[in-house]
């Protein structure tokens, strides 16, 4: 217990007089656990709203479809109605398909459903706001009216003809907004559409009117909801067009608004993690001294190497569990919203399951531990009498280096030089550099993508839903590690000067500026910064197409030209401060400093 009380009190002393570095981590650790959380997540959730809403809506274990007419459809699905695995069915109803105007000027494919005025057993939709359906009323899907802007008492044209809208309801007979048709007309393909239902007779007249198109449905009940794909093997009949659609194939369909959500999560928690690995790691090494004069003192009170490993570890993986029950907590809080882009469904969203907090746990720990295992191992080896006597790292002298640097102007000395002494931390800046440009590609690519809305005949009347939620997705992922970039950038600069002040004060006694000082601290970061955004444009283009479509469309080179030249500027921009008050400080300080 002494052990474990010693461990917790240097723990949080460390935490107080290092609370920047400790709030980096922090932050970094919370956003990439939330990440990865809601890209593990989304699975989940989606099937947990579907189920919520059919049980809530007594919704269908298998429709069936026909888009052809005559005796023999209506044969084969009465028999359907009185199969023997049929508890109870609902129909043969009518479905018409029609276009619908809103607000005089958004139009859309609708697919009018004609409903008794009295609900029955199966597929009984679940009003929401207003009432169920009235003669020359019409409800509509929330989904629907939600992309629409329409609610309860507005009025909308189908088909030509005015109707009010008496209400809003979900199902979970069709598929989420905007694949309400399932099957198009004759039992072709469909397009996007909304869906509203009527009475039996009011979709019968809409139906009369231009000798419109027609799909019969039926809508059963299983006594074995699980055995849909034994039931459609057994009536099956290749002589009658029947299109069947399992809840199974619901609940799939549900997930394809989400396709691209997943990759976009989890890939940039990757990335989040690369991020924050990174700055830490930039910051223990700026530690490392400091760590290893900690760990050579308590050596010399008797510790052992597993208690100077606890020590050293724990502030780490402490910060990082904090983080990640923050991040787990952010994901539970904003799942809702991201898992459902329509309103077709209703229910509450559940949070992250036992296998994905276990993998943003594992993602937590990792960080932690590859940021600190380099500057631990370093202070574990070292002797106690080293220790105690360490002084900074002295970088070894190479004259082919000093003769080649003496040619160039003072401030590109100044950084190339800084830059040739730690070379870790150059890499450390190449690659923040580099998977901020990846990122920002990711972007510019989506944003490059040609879409079809989804208004009447693809117009962006009503805009592309998927489309819309995967640039959001994206946007913010892209934020989140431009943050993280623009925090390691600062953290980066204000770590080197402060390892070079003596330097830097011989250099200013030697005749150089603080102008000049400032822009060698600046140079030191664009470096590597340079090599970074090179190649970050061609990995973003690589990653991106592991997950892109085969058609997908390429971004300008001018966009990424952009893209490449703005992270440098940005990184000089960022940069500047910090080097100029490293600059500002007086050479006389800066030198008794380093000699005391």
């Amino acid at each position: 217990m002494g052990s474990i009380v010693l461990v917790v009190r240097l723990v949080l002393a460390d935490v107080r007089r290092h609370k920047v570095q400790a709030a980096m981590l922090l932050l970094a650790v919370t956003v990439a656990t939330a990440t990865m959380a809601l890209g593990l997540s989304l699975s989940g959730v989606s099937d947990a709203l579907y189920e919520q809403t059919r049980a809530a809506t007594a919704g269908p274990d298998v429709v069936a479809l026909s888009g052809d007419t005559g005796p023999a459809v209506t044969s084969a699905l009465a028999s359907l109605a009185d199969a023997p695995e049929v508890v109870a069915h609902h129909g043969p109803y009518r479905i018409v398909y029609a276009n619908l105007t809103a607000r005089g000027s958004t139009s859309s494919p609708v697919v009018v459903h004609g409903f008794a005025e009295t609900p029955g057993t199966v597929n009984r939709p679940l009003v929401t706001s207003g009432h169920w359906v009235r003669s020359g009323g019409t409800v509509l899907e929330r989904g629907f009216a939600t992309a629409l802007g329409v609610g309860v008492g507005d009025h909308v044209t189908i088909a030509g003809r005015p109707y009010p809208v008496v209400g809003i309801a979900v199902t979970a007979a069709t598929s989420i907004y905007p694949w309400a048709a399932q099957i198009g007309p004759g039992g072709g393909p469909s397009d996007y559409s909304g869906l509203a239902w009527m009475t039996r007779s009011d979709a019968r007249a809409l139906a009369s009117s231009q000798d419109r198109p027609v799909t019969l449905a039926l809508d059963l009940k299983l006594r074995d909801p699980a055995a849909t794909e034994a039931f459609l093997g057994a009536h099956s009949d290749p002589t009658i067009r029947i299109t069947f659609q399992s809840w199974q194939f619901e609940a799939k369909q549900d997930l394809v608004i989400l396709r691209d959500s997943q990759p976009i999560l989890v890939v940039g928690s990757w990335l989040l993690s690369f991020l924050a690995v990174t700055g830490v790691a930039a910051l223990a090494a700026g530690r490392a001294v400091e760590q290893t004069h900690r760990a050579g003192l308590l050596k010399a009170v008797g510790a052992t190497p597993g208690l100077i490993a606890a020590v050293l570890f724990t502030e780490y993986l402490a910060l990082a569990l904090v983080g990640d029950a923050l991040g787990l907590a952010l994901a539970r809080l904003t799942v809702p919203a991201i898992a459902s882009p329509t309103a077709s469904r209703i229910g509450d969203a559940v949070g992250p399951d036992g296998a994905t907090v276990a993998t943003a746990t594992a993602l937590a720990v990792g960080v932690a531990v590859l940021s600190t295992l380099r500057p631990t191992l370093r202070a574990m080896r070292t002797a106690t009498v080293t220790a105690l006597s360490a002084t900074a790292y002295q970088p070894r002298h190479r004259p082919w280096l000093t003769t080649l640097s003496a040619l160039l102007p003072t401030p590109l000395l100044l950084g190339l030089r800084l830059t040739a002494r730690r070379p870790g931390r150059a890499v450390l800046q190449a690659c923040s550099t580099a998977t901020t440009v990846i990122a920002i590609v990711a972007l510019l690519t989506l944003y490059a993508q040609p879409e079809r809305g989804y208004g009447l005949d693809g117009s962006s009347a009503l805009p592309n839903l998927r489309g819309v939620h995967d640039r959001r997705l994206m946007l913010a992922v892209t934020i989140l590690l431009i943050a993280l970039a623009v925090v390691n950038t600062i953290t980066f600069t204000w770590t080197t000067a402060m390892e070079a002040r003596a330097n830097m004060a011989v250099a200013r006694t030697l005749g150089a500026t603080p102008g000049q000082i400032t822009a060698g601290l600046s140079t030191a970061q664009l470096l590597p910064s340079l090599p970074g955004a090179i190649i970050g444009v061609p990995l973003g283009i690589g990653l991106l197409s592991l997950f892109a479509a085969r058609n997908s469309a390429e971004p300008p080179s001018s966009w990424l030209l952009g893209a490449a030249l703005g992270t440098l500027l940005a990184t000089a921009a960022l940069t500047a401060l910090p080097a100029r008050l490293a600059a500002r400080r007086p050479v006389a300080q800066a030198l008794s400093a380093e000699t005391a």
